[in-house]
């Protein structure tokens, strides 16, 4: 198992959004989490992806414990283990597409030059080989969200947290990263798992679990 969640809670005042969850995510698994808005899909994610802090709960990845890690070692797990795409991009505008691409991995302090190979190649994989130069504000909206899930790839994590990635694309540019996804799963053995509105992408999903009143179901 890659991730196990055991009995996470999460509260923000008197609204408690998440009640005693329990999710466990296998390698290269696909798992799609749906609801209805305000259920606490997105709060679950970011807790799963270190981005926010449980209530209550433990979340073991790969055998570590991450609620037990302060916070310097919890910025240097997410790093090398985890990628992230969201809705809307966070592409960088002043960088071009293969430095956006190649940011966790120079925050890793990784060789520039090896960061900069490995970029250029995520770039050609996913179909821009020929944008690695151009900024944000010169591509599309379905070429940038591939450049972030480029950049999600560059430090070869082990799962991706993907939160309504197609929510703001149209339909082909959605059904092309629809697709990225399962290629990424089969190539790289890459586990992800999406928030998501739309029934095509969910449908991708090995497993869809439903959030309803801050409880998972499968």
């Amino acid at each position: 198992m890659l991730l196990v969640a055991k009995n996470i809670s999460k509260s923000y005042g008197k609204l408690a959004v998440l009640k005693s969850v329990d999710l466990s995510i296998d390698a290269a698994e696909i798992i799609a989490i749906v609801g209805a808005s305000g259920a606490g899909k997105s709060t679950l994610l970011h807790l799963l992806g270190t981005l926010d802090k449980t209530d209550t709960g433990n979340i073991i990845f790969d055998g570590t414990d991450f609620t037990q890690l302060n916070d310097k070692a919890l910025s240097a797990f997410r790093n090398q283990h985890m990628g992230f795409i969201f809705q809307f991009h966070h592409l960088l505008p002043e960088f071009t597409a293969l430095e956006n691409v190649c940011i966790p991995a120079y925050i890793a302090k990784e060789n520039k030059a090896d960061a900069d190979a490995r970029g250029l190649k995520l770039l050609a994989q996913l179909g821009l080989a020929d944008r690695a130069e151009h900024k944000p504000s010169e591509l599309s909206g379905g070429e940038q969200q591939r450049v972030a899930i480029a950049r999600a790839l560059i430090n070869n994590p082990a799962i991706i947290f993907a939160d309504e990635p197609t929510g703001n694309l149209d339909s082909n540019n959605a059904n092309e990263i629809n697709e990225l996804f399962l290629k990424i799963r089969k190539e790289m053995g890459v586990a992800i798992v999406i928030v998501t509105h739309n029934s095509a992408l969910a449908s991708i999903a090995d497993r869809q679990l439903l959030m309803k009143d801050g409880n998972l179901i499968a």
